[in-house]
């Protein structure tokens, strides 16, 4: 395991003591492990969102009218609320 050293000011250090005793964690490490794998899922579900935008977008325009989406949609929330 790696070792790293961070410096903060003193208001983001009372934030963290105040997050361990109030027992959400039990040591500052949790707390940054906890950050970072925060991190990791934000950047993973953007990434799947810039994948599905950019599918949408190759897949070209719709030849139907918002009408019929609607309708479709409307027609589907019903049987699902059946």
């Amino acid at each position: 395991m790696i070792r790293k050293t961070i410096s903060m000011p003193d208001e983001m250090d009372h934030w963290i003591s105040g997050r361990i005793k109030s027992g959400q964690y039990n040591n500052d490490s949790e707390y940054f492990r906890d950050l970072i794998r925060q991190d990791q899922e934000k950047e993973s579900a953007q990434k799947k969102l810039q994948a599905l935008l950019q599918e949408a977008e190759n897949s070209g325009l719709s030849e139907r009218s918002v009408e019929d989406i609607w309708a479709d949609a409307e027609k589907g929330s019903r049987t699902r609320n059946d």
